[in-house]
């Protein structure tokens, strides 16, 4: 069977049931210093509204929700949405959105694109049209966080296999290099069945987020390699975190 995954492979895993059991265990106390710490280095204004772009169930949302600032969470999988919704309230909300068209217009103060949630689309004119799309929705001066892998410090170690259980249900996971990206393909074994789902991620750097923050209208104005905002190191970081300003 060929697993080599589509151009729209992302509508298919994000809104399964799998791409949660696998991914369920996420650091949540982990998210939550990020944005602590994004915030203390951002210094929002106390009513400050922020968009969550590929929110996921919300948990960054939600957090900063906490933290006393609007949020609104947009993303493609309708069920992540459906699960989501049940935290809304009069300052947090969630759409199912496709993040390459816009949203509001000159409505929020800040966007955030956490967890690798970019570099999904088959060419670069499509993540422009998504920065273009994001940058519409910011008022003037309003800032832009994208956090992503740092491709330098994963490339090394393609190709990976592994196999986990989780909740009875056997994921074998397949990762490499192909071409641009990195895919990871990925078979789902349950009740005897098997299931085939991908993801296809594009190798980014620094120069390349410098490229396409230009072409959108943004200025890049700070970068960082981790969670705890240290310096980005294009070899050792584990992260590349890059913030733009709308211009």
């Amino acid at each position: 069977m060929d697993n080599t995954p589509s151009s729209k492979w992302f509508k298919d895993w994000f809104n399964s049931p799998y791409y949660h059991t696998l991914y369920k265990n996420r650091d949540e106390k982990e998210a939550e210093l990020f944005i602590d710490n994004l915030l203390n280095h951002l210094q929002l204004p106390a009513n400050a509204v922020i968009e969550d772009v590929c929110c996921g169930k919300g948990r960054h949302a939600i957090y900063l929700n906490k933290k006393g600032f609007q949020v609104t969470g947009i993303d493609l999988s309708e069920r992540s949405i459906e699960y989501a919704t049940q935290f809304e309230n009069s300052t947090l909300s969630f759409f199912v959105h496709d993040m390459r068209k816009l949203f509001r217009t000159n409505y929020f103060d800040a966007a955030f694109n956490l967890f690798t949630s970019f570099g999904y689309f088959e060419n670069k004119k499509e993540e422009i049209q998504t920065l273009v799309a994001i940058g519409k929705g910011l008022k003037k001066n309003g800032i832009l966080v994208i956090d992503y892998f740092n491709s330098n410090k994963i490339l090394p170690h393609l190709p990976m296999k592994e196999s986990k259980s989780i909740d009875g249900i056997k994921f074998n996971i397949d990762k490499k290099l192909d071409g641009e990206f990195i895919t990871k393909c990925i078979e789902v074994e349950e009740n005897n069945k098997k299931h085939y789902f991908a993801e296809k991620v594009r190798l980014l750097g620094l120069p390349d987020f410098e490229y396409l923050f230009d072409k959108a209208g943004f200025k890049l104005i700070s970068t960082f390699g981790d969670y705890n905002l240290s310096a980005f190191d294009k070899q050792n970081s584990e992260r590349l975190i890059v913030i733009g300003v709308k211009k």
